[in-house]
Order: C-alpha cells, then structure tokens, then sequence
C-alpha cells in the first residue's frame, strides 16, 4: 500500500522536498503504525532538511521529513500490548527516525502516547516538542518555583508562548520578550510584563532574573549573566556554545548555563495533557497547512514570524 509524504534525497533548502508515494512503512517488533491526522512544524524540522544535526540523522536517504504527530493506530507490531487498532494516539519519531510529514507514521511503543478526548489531533500533535521542552527546561534546569523571576526571550513562538503559560501555572512573576507586533498576543497569554526587543535590549536592563529561557537562542549567556540574580540560570534549546559555559559553571558557584534536550515521557506528556483540558495552557495554532504545503509551512516557520504554532492536517 502506498502514501503520500513529503520526501527529501539529500540535505538543503525547500528545493530538495517533493511530495512523493512510496510504500506505508511496515511496523517492527515493538512498533505502531499511526494513520495522520495532523503533524506539528517545528524549528527542527527545517534544521534536519538543511542537514544542521546530521549526526544524529546521518547520510542515509530517501528520508520522510517531520518529528511529532498525532493520529489513530492502524496496526501494531509483534510484542506492542499497550495499543490497539483504532486508538488516538500522538507520536514522537524524533530526529534519529524522523517520518511525520506523511499519510502514516511509525514509531517504537514507547514513544507513543495517548491522546486525551478533549483535545484535537492538531493541538496534540504539539505536545512532544514544542510543549515538553517548554516545561522540561522550566521546571528541570531553570528549576523555577512560586515567585521566581523569570523572563521568556522568544515569548511569542511555537515554545516561547507555552513557556509564558507554564510559568503563570507555576507562579512565577513572568516577563515576555517579543516584538512589537506580539506584545498584546503575549500579555493574553499571561505575562506581568513586555519587552518589545525592537526598543530595548532585556541585557542592559536594571532587572534581575533567577531564570532567562532563551526559547529561540539568540542571546548567549556571557549576554545575559549581567541580568541574572546571583543564582540564576540561564537555559538554551540548542547546544552550540552553551555546552561549554554549561561544563564551566557546573564547577563554579553563582550564576549557571544550560542547555536542555527534550527527553519525552508519560508524566509529562499527561501534565501538559491534563492544564491543556483545564483551559489553564492553550496551544495557539496560527496557521494549518495540507500535507502538500509543507514547502510553505516550513518556509514560514523559518521565517521567524511564526506566532504560537504551525501544523500540516492530514485529510
């Protein structure tokens, strides 16, 4: 049986994706087969097709874009007990397997999770990526609590605008970096205070911070250190540079770095399930594509301009 998917031979821009055909992969032992219903775009993703983390994605090609999906089990593989044919689930094939940008999708069990009713395939499909890593590099290396002082830079994208909403559920006392254009989307979502980056530089400012989550990496620690409290912690979403000031103020006392990679799992896929279904974090989904715009959806995303999330929809 055949699907549609968006298919690249060799790393570079939009040009090397096609909208191809070719053959509904089969499940592995362990493995779930899920028929899309929608996929979440991600930074990640255009990074892959340029080729940026090919180490973890390697030479071998024809390869199916896309990280994160949701969608309904269409077959199990030998040993899988935790599934069965027709349930909603989401699913997380991450860099190393990639595949979502496609009719079907195939992951190990153990990156499969269950969708919960109240919420729609297109904000599920959200949650592994964009919503996890908002969380995981909040509560876990930005080890943020009631009360702590912390600013989002990026407060209006795809990870920024669930990390304001986290920190507002954990009481912290909340500033957003954003643009101009964003600020009334940001102070919707919560935030005590705005900076619009294009009038002021949060780095030369007479605030302090016990915590500055760089949601899209463009200021770096030695930046921002002058404006974190004596403790604080500053955390990227990219290793890069921060690799080496993470190893270095791990044996110093004071200010710290980090550098987080998402690490998914049921807890914390049901904690963002569960405030999702409160109405206390929404997922805000600016624009949906068709599986064959996905030249276009990727194209926006590194535009920039993305506010809240994008997502491809499987008819």
């Amino acid at each position: 049986m055949e699907m549609k998917a968006i298919v690249f031979d060799h790393y570079g821009g939009n040009e090397v994706l096609w909208v191809r055909d070719i053959q509904v992969p089969v499940p592995r032992p362990m493995d779930v087969l899920v028929a899309v219903r929608a996929a979440s775009v991600n930074p990640v993703d255009w990074k892959v097709r340029y080729g940026m983390v090919r180490i973890f994605t390697g030479k071998k090609f024809p390869k199916v874009l896309g990280c994160e999906c949701a969608g309904e089990v269409a077959a199990i593989g030998r040993g899988v007990t935790g599934f069965q044919k027709g349930d909603s689930v989401i699913l997380l094939a991450g860099v190393r397997r990639l595949g979502a940008f496609a009719e079907y999708a195939c992951a190990h069990e153990k990156t499969i999770y269950p969708k919960p009713e109240s919420i729609s395939y297109e904000e599920a499909a959200c949650i592994p990526i964009a919503g996890l890593t908002a969380l995981q590099s909040l509560r876990d290396h930005g080890r943020i609590s009631a009360n702590s002082r912390v600013l989002i830079n990026g407060a209006s994208g795809g990870v920024g605008h669930l990390a304001v909403q986290i920190a507002k559920v954990m009481s912290a006392e909340t500033t957003g970096v954003c643009s101009s254009e964003n600020m009334d989307f940001v102070a919707g979502l919560g935030a005590d205070r705005i900076i619009d980056y294009t009038r002021e530089n949060f780095t030369e400012g007479a605030e302090r911070y016990d915590l500055i989550f760089d949601a899209v990496c463009s200021r770096t620690f030695s930046e921002c250190r002058k404006v974190l409290s004596s403790r604080g912690i500053y955390v990227c979403t990219l290793p890069n540079r921060t690799i080496i000031d993470q190893i270095i103020t791990s044996v110093l006392p004071g200010k710290k770095a980090r550098c987080m990679w998402v690490r998914p799992n049921v807890r914390d896929m049901e904690w963002m399930a569960g405030r999702i279904a409160e109405g206390r974090i929404r997922i805000f989904i600016q624009k949906v594509y068709s599986l064959d715009q996905a030249k276009e959806a990727l194209a926006y995303s590194e535009s920039g301009r993305a506010k809240g999330k994008v997502v491809l929809k499987v008819p």
